[in-house]
């Protein structure tokens, strides 16, 4: 049985009404209450911040993307470096994805109908052979060829050197059937237990294991997925892949996929590449622990604020409208953003193309998804998680 020193998760209360619950997560680089946030430090770093507007933010956790650090710089340069958390300047907890999402989505693309769609970019396929062994593909960076299976994935995790890593899956788009999905889900089981067999191998009590909830759209694969987990010595679970084509249905995925992770003793579940506002509340609701996405950081690079009380919960700060407004981004939001300028100064520096505007809106997006999260959790420990999500959305 594999074991992880160093590593707890504890569930501190549960909803009345729901799944929910407020947990507490050790790691060897500190301690995180849960439900969380991570943010998405794709390639080592947050786009427009630092270790420390993190920090400012109250930001516990940040995720580091296995597939484009393999590219760039490469694993073997950042373990020679003394690993991400060294590399970074990042000292807290991390968590790298497995690669899997990344080849599957940038290599074949996925169907724009999807809720993890590909932004109707138009991508030169990637991805050239997908096997038993794993999948070979083409760097974007300079054509080489790489190939990456289930070992080299956790190979590549451990010299990156971050917290909590994943197995590698295989991510089937929307647009597959039944029988694929099937064919896929027994594959990836398969490549889990390579996973854990290459983990267990250079174990050493630093990192902890996640596995992989697959299963698409269909709810009995999907239970599948989880009761498999289950039977693993899995540290946490995540659920990914395609999660439907709209919010409604990816809520029963998620559900389905959730439902059945009930085992003895209570394991962080988390949320790949999913963190909306609505998407949070409902998630928590079913269950979720963690979420990761890029949204709140990528929108602030085009110019939009986080705000509860806005449309969609965003405002565009280019519109003309908030050229003379001397509102703070968010009156609600307290943040080093919004106690020191005002809307219409951060209007006049995205219009004038200055990077300042950027790293403010970024600022505040990260201490608004923060702040999110704590307001949950309190709900929770005072077992008022109805009546705050209530409350939110007033």
């Amino acid at each position: 049985m594999t074991d992880y020193p160093g590593f707890n998760f504890e569930v501190l209360a549960v909803d009345a009404g729901s799944r929910a619950r407020l947990g507490r997560l050790q790691t060897p680089h500190g301690s995180l209450l849960t439900p969380a946030f991570i943010f998405c430090a794709t390639k080592g770093a947050i786009k427009a911040a630092g270790p420390h507007d993190l920090k400012a933010a109250n930001a516990d956790i940040i995720l580091g993307n296995t597939y484009h650090l393999m590219i760039q710089p490469g694993a073997e340069r950042i373990e020679r470096l003394g690993g991400l958390h060294a590399f970074t300047g990042w000292d807290g907890p991390m968590l790298t994805d497995s690669g899997g999402f990344q080849i599957f989505s940038l290599g074949q693309g996925t169907d724009a109908d999807e809720i993890k769609g590909s932004r109707h970019e138009k991508r030169t396929p990637l991805l050239t052979k997908l096997s038993e062994e794993g999948a070979t593909f083409r760097s974007p960076r300079d054509g080489a060829y790489h190939t990456l299976t289930p070992e080299s994935s956790i190979q590549i995790q451990r010299q990156l050197g971050a917290d909590m890593v994943v197995v590698l899956d295989e991510c089937t788009p929307f647009n597959v059937d039944r029988d694929y999905t099937a064919r896929s889900l027994e594959m990836t089981h398969r490549w889990a237990d390579r996973s854990l067999a290459a983990f267990d191998r250079l174990h050493d009590g630093k990192q902890a294991l996640y596995g992989v909830v697959q299963g698409g759209i269909y709810e009995d694969l999907r239970r599948e997925g989880a009761e498999f987990l289950n039977s693993r010595p899995f540290f946490g679970h995540a659920v990914g892949g395609c999660l439907g084509a709209h919010k409604d249905q990816m809520y029963d995925i998620v559900d389905y996929a959730t439902r059945p992770l009930a085992p003895a003793k209570p394991k962080p579940i988390h949320l790949l590449g999913i963190g909306g506002i609505n998407d949070i509340w409902e998630g928590v609701a079913l269950g979720i622990d963690t979420f990761d996405c890029v949204t709140p950081t990528r929108i602030a690079r085009h110019g939009w604020a986080l705000a509860r009380t806005a449309d969609n919960h965003r405002h565009n700060l280019r519109n003309a409208r908030f050229a003379e407004d001397s509102d703070p981004l968010d009156p609600e939001c307290g943040c080093p953003a919004c106690s020191g300028f005002t809307r219409a100064y951060v209007h006049h520096l995205l219009k004038a193309g200055e990077i300042f505007g950027i790293q403010l809106l970024t600022m505040h997006n990260m201490a608004f998804m923060t702040r999110l999260m704590a307001t949950i959790r309190s709900a929770l420990l005072a077992d008022r998680f109805d009546d705050a999500k209530k409350v939110w959305f007033a």
